[in-house]
């Protein structure tokens, strides 16, 4: 071996010992390849598509760390294609060419396809897109793209109509377990030549805390190997886990699906009357460092629309809430949101009031403009009475209960109901008075 060849192989041992220990571990084969199980398991979408050498571009949605670069490197080695990365946020149009460029040249001279495997694919501009669309859809490129935000809100359509859309899903915490393992044993790219042995409680905390995030634990996992005082006998507990996570997987993004996902579970859990998960997720908002009063403003929306009449008090709760953390603030505002979501959640529901006026502003907007009855028209101007406005008005204080029984509708449409009563908590006392106050003009009492 000559002196080239000795340094060539030293370079690319000490480049492979520098990379983080997510990056040494990738896979090259799908029998390596943890989690997704609902992809590329025996006869799953992904594997068919490899098995039958039919592959074409596709989109990875789904949260960091889920293994969407691998995925796509696989698939390139599987087909024996030549496997290009970029990044549409550090990618130009330049370098797009140069990709079709090499691609044209690897597919006339030696028959090689090119896949193309770009990240953060939701950033991709016109100019990158125009370069790059003619190619896709001639087949000298397959297109790969990861994005963590819904591709359907964030990519352009035009990318969406020539892609499959499959979705990742986050590492189980046994696939986490299986992760940790391999890592343990592989002697080549992980940490089998050492002596390393982890407490079971260190286990479970890594898994919990990485979210799902495969990459996130790995990093962590590696930290706590190098980190130790002793090289013959590496032993790690729960406390150097838990100094070894420089930073806690974020649970969301404020921009990104996640965002609004937690919200919509969120207010589904209290509109589910369970204030263990409301509060869970009231934490899970916070602990990310959501805006308190975009929290407390979704609260007066609940109360007015999920709770409504059932429970008129909620909206004081709401609008208290709202009050108070502005002259409060973080951390004491969680108290008080806490408060609120719990009382949302405990509270009875009732969505009569927003059905009824969604009910009223549609059929106002698809019906004509009908006539005010007179007696109901305004009878405080001079000569109103020329217009028989006002004539005929019963004046309900007048009335036992101040209740009196006549017509306020337009004639035309004197039946029409938009409120649909529901019998629950305040509402339900609201309806029933009502009702036994018309009973009793009705038996003539």
């Amino acid at each position: 071996m000559d002196n080239l060849d000795f340094f060539s192989m030293n370079k690319e041992k000490q480049l492979n010992h520098f990379k983080p220990l997510a990056a040494r571990l990738r896979p090259d084969s799908l029998d390596d390849y943890i989690g997704q199980e609902h992809l590329v398991g025996k006869d799953k979408p992904l594997y068919r598509m490899i098995k039958a050498d039919r592959i074409s571009s596709m989109i990875f949605y789904g949260p960091p760390g889920t293994g969407k670069t691998t995925l796509a490197y696989i698939i390139a080695k599987a087909s024996k294609m030549n496997f290009v990365e970029l990044s549409a946020t550090s990618s130009g149009v330049k370098d797009i060419k140069e990709v079709i460029s090499k691609a044209e040249e690897n597919l006339s001279m030696y028959s090689i396809r090119t896949l193309l495997f770009i990240d953060e694919i939701h950033r991709f501009n016109k100019a990158q897109q125009d370069t790059l669309l003619p190619h896709v859809e001639s087949g000298l490129i397959i297109l790969i793209g990861a994005t963590t935000e819904n591709p359907y809100f964030e990519v352009n359509k035009a990318l969406i109509s020539r892609s499959q859309v499959l979705t990742l899903k986050s590492f189980t915490d046994k696939e986490l377990r299986s992760l940790i393992e391999k890592t343990l044993k592989n002697t080549e790219n992980g940490f089998g030549n050492l002596n390393v042995s982890i407490s079971e409680d260190a286990i479970e905390y890594l898994i919990r805390t990485s979210n799902g995030d495969g990459r996130n634990l790995l990093n962590s996992l590696e930290i706590a190997v190098l980190s130790s005082d002793d090289n013959d006998n590496i032993s790690i507990d729960l406390d150097d886990i838990k100094n070894s996570i420089i930073k806690k997987a974020a649970i969301y993004d404020k921009s990104g699906d996640l965002h609004y996902d937690t919200i919509s579970a969120f207010i589904k859990s209290m509109r589910g009357s369970d204030p263990d998960a409301s509060i869970y997720y009231l934490a899970k908002m916070l602990t990310a460092g959501e805006d308190i009063k975009f929290i407390a403003r979704r609260i007066i929306i609940f109360a007015s629309e999920d709770i409504g009449l059932a429970d008129p008090n909620a909206m004081n709760i709401a609008n208290s809430a709202f009050q108070s953390i502005n002259v409060v603030g973080m951390p004491e505002a969680r108290i008080i949101l806490a408060n609120a979501v719990l009382y949302m959640a405990l509270a009875p529901k009732s969505n009569s009031a927003y059905m009824a006026i969604n009910k009223a502003m549609s059929f106002v907007n698809e019906n004509k403009n009908y006539a005010i009855p007179n007696h109901l028209r305004d009878s405080h101007y001079k000569d109103a009475d020329k217009l028989d406005n006002g004539i005929g008005y019963l004046y309900p204080h007048n009335y036992e209960d101040s209740y009196v029984d006549q017509t306020y509708l337009p004639d035309d449409i004197k039946d029409l109901i938009l409120y649909n009563k529901k019998d629950t908590g305040v509402e339900k006392e609201l309806n029933s008075r009502l009702n036994d106050i018309k009973k009793r003009r009705r038996d003539g009492n």
